[in-house]
């Protein structure tokens, strides 16, 4: 395959049909809400590229100085040889860090919901690292997954999950969602984790409301998305970006707010707003050490290793599947 060629991508992308029931059940709920799926059109995922630059947001910069500063122990604790699985791979910097930190690796399956960006990525990785097999996925990553088996057998798989992306689910979908990963992964397989921190609301908040207004764009862009995908016809300048720190749930919640009475059509749905009424778009859950580690035992995961940074912003997890696990999903 020449480096310009295309990548065939395994397209398992939810039915439309489906798409438009559960985007119905948010938006007709006493308290609204939208899939955080939405946010990733390919302008969507190039605002977040944005927001992981801003001075504010701490989560990204963190991480990468973790991998850096700790890689070869990473590197040695997962193992020659193995299979890289990355839900909601986005443009690939991270994941680009740690193939080149591994011994061997043999396969990268990037699982993406943005085509564009999907595409993209692949391709870049696979010119970067033409011994590994890149075999990208199409897909929601929140719904089992068929993965594709590299031509070469792989010692373990590993599927990478970071910038604490398992805060934006609630506890239970979180679990759920480790448990999903565990039917991909069988016995043996781990998980390499990013797992933002509990720390002072003044730092959190600040996050997620930055000076430059990229989270805002980010989070009204995906009004958009959905104007373009199902034919509605939000307003943007009807909404606003409204981030705050829910200190009783320990976690972030992003919401759009309405700043008038307004009526929204969308995929032959009637939506009521009143003034000051929100969306809610985004929680990020903050975590204990405690609280994380009684969270992957009940998906059925031992915590393996911790590696934070000095200042005990973040943290990256490295999990195991129990022996015996009877995986349900």
């Amino acid at each position: 395959m020449s480096a310009t060629e295309p990548l065939p991508v395994n397209d398992q992308t939810p039915e439309f049909q489906d798409e438009i029931l559960l985007l119905h059940q948010g938006l007709l709920a006493e308290r609204k809400w939208i899939s955080s799926i939405y946010f990733y059109d390919t302008e969507g995922s190039r605002l977040f590229e944005r927001i992981t630059e801003q001075p504010e947001y701490y989560l990204t910069r963190t991480e990468l100085e973790i991998m850096r500063r700790r890689g070869d122990e990473i590197a040695s604790t997962i193992g020659r040889e193995a299979m890289v699985i990355e839900p909601g791979s986005g443009a690939g910097e991270k994941v680009g860090l740690l193939l080149r930190m591994l011994r061997r690796p043999v396969a990268y399956v990037p699982v993406e919901i943005s085509r564009n960006h999907l595409e993209a990525s692949a391709r870049v990785l696979a010119r970067e690292f033409p011994a590994v097999e890149v075999l990208p996925v199409w897909a929601d990553f929140t719904r089992p997954l068929d993965l594709p088996q590299p031509l070469r057998p792989p010692a373990r798989r590993v599927v990478y999950f970071p910038g604490s992306t398992l805060g934006n689910f609630e506890p239970e979908g979180a679990v759920s969602l480790l448990r999903n990963f565990a039917t991909m992964l069988g016995a043996g397989g781990t998980v390499l984790i990013g797992v933002d921190l509990a720390k002072n609301a003044p730092v959190l908040e600040a996050a997620y409301n930055d000076a430059a207004g990229v989270t805002a764009a980010f989070n009204r862009n995906m009004l958009t998305h959905l104007n373009r995908r199902f034919d509605a016809n939000f307003d943007l300048m009807g909404f606003e970006h409204l981030a705050f720190y829910n200190e009783a749930e320990g976690r972030i919640e992003m919401h759009l707010r309405s700043l008038r009475d307004q009526i929204v059509d969308i995929a032959g749905a009637r939506v009521n707003f009143v003034s000051g009424e929100t969306i809610h778009t985004e929680s990020s859950y903050k975590y204990t050490d405690a609280r994380f580690a009684a969270l992957v035992a009940r998906a059925g995961f031992r915590l393996e290793k911790t590696w934070k940074d000095p200042a005990g912003l973040f943290s990256i997890r490295y999990l195991i599947l129990e022996p015996g696990y009877e995986i349900t999903v």
